[in-house]
């Protein structure tokens, strides 16, 4: 048995991590908007986890609904670049000797933006003891937590166009990354998607934008495209006939549900297509949060797709309209912790 294990999101959940949005990010212009959703979100986690909240400046609880839960409400003082916290947070792993938080390099997605702040996120909290578990540098290797998926079982699902990308570990090759994730995440396969990019998603291609293993680990939720019109048809077809030939551990198909994609939503600056999706749900503690767009037939079709793979969870969507403006959504602004389990 591996001295390591990845688990899935769907285990107890002993805390989530949010960075507020503050007047230094690119949420600046739009700050009264995206701090009503953060109210939201931390609302929804708040009834069923911890919520660690990081930021340089306390978040303003005016912005809470009425009946948040405080109490379950933890803020750290900690200087951010910005607030997608699935990416710079730490990834949690078991050991036999205990849980451990794997500290990955972050370079802004491939020295796109700044992160030299959000790169030292989990230094901090883990040297003032706001996180549980010892801290683990990786610093020498780039790695995303929207960069991969689990059943928390050893099988990794990733995508090539990110984790193969230059702008992150320069030209080292899939077999080498293969072996380092295997051997830092504890896992025995890891199962490349070559094709699935959403327009205007700057990740290069993260898996929680397209295909998501849901519980018992023998389902992927997938996001579908079914106009021939529109520019993401293409390759999320391609990637539909690529989660058809994944087969699980012990041979079988997974089982797939289809997503859709939300109709085309574009950033009132520049006109350019924002990748809205609602694979970027997250599931904490027998619930799933969903993000929607406003758009009635959309958003209902996904979340009744949610509900067929996942009947015994609660669904709560959350209008994620001002997250996509920033071009990420619910599950990429979000980190769990998950409660501490020893390996036999």
């Amino acid at each position: 048995m591996t001295e390591l294990r990845l688990p899935p999101e769907w285990e107890p959940c002993e805390a989530v991590m949010l960075a507020w949005p503050h007047e230094d990010t690119d949420w600046a212009n739009m700050l009264d908007e995206v701090r009503r959703t953060y109210g939201q979100i931390i609302k929804a986690l708040a009834d069923r986890t911890k919520v660690i909240i990081i930021g340089p400046k306390a978040p303003d609880s005016s912005y809470y609904p009425e009946g948040t839960r405080l109490e379950n409400i933890i803020y750290y003082r900690i200087p951010t670049d910005d607030t997608w916290t699935r990416d710079y947070g730490p990834i949690t792993v078991f050991t036999p000797d205990g849980a451990q938080h794997l500290d990955f390099c972050f370079n802004g997605w491939g020295l796109k933006f700044a992160s030299a702040r959000d790169n030292m996120t989990t230094r901090h909290l883990c040297s003032n003891g706001a996180l549980p578990y010892p801290r683990v540098s990786h610093l020498g290797f780039i790695l995303e937590g929207g960069g991969i998926d689990t059943d928390g079982q050893g099988f990794i699902l990733t995508t090539a166009s990110c984790q193969l990308n230059p702008n992150r570990n320069g030209e080292i090759s899939r077999k080498e990354i293969d072996g380092i994730l295997k051997k830092e995440l504890g896992a025995h396969t890891i199962a490349w998607l070559n094709n699935g990019a959403l327009d205007g998603d700057d990740t290069d291609g993260h898996i929680d934008t397209l295909a998501r293993i849901v519980p018992p680990g023998d389902t992927i939720l997938f996001s579908g495209c079914s106009d021939p019109d529109d520019s993401n048809y293409g390759p999320l077809q391609r990637m539909k006939e690529e989660l058809t030939e994944l087969r699980r551990p012990n041979g079988m198909p997974f089982n797939l549900i289809e997503l859709p994609i939300p109709s085309p939503i574009y950033d009132p600056d520049d006109g350019t297509r924002l990748p809205a999706t609602y694979a970027n749900f997250l599931i904490v503690n027998k619930a799933v949060l969903l993000p929607v767009y406003g758009q009635p037939l959309p958003d209902a079709t996904a979340r009744m797709a949610v509900m067929a793979a996942m009947p015994e969870y609660e669904i709560i969507c959350i209008d994620c309209r001002s997250l996509i403006r920033q071009h990420g959504s619910l599950h990429c602004a979000t980190m769990q912790i998950p409660k501490q389990k020893k390996l036999k």
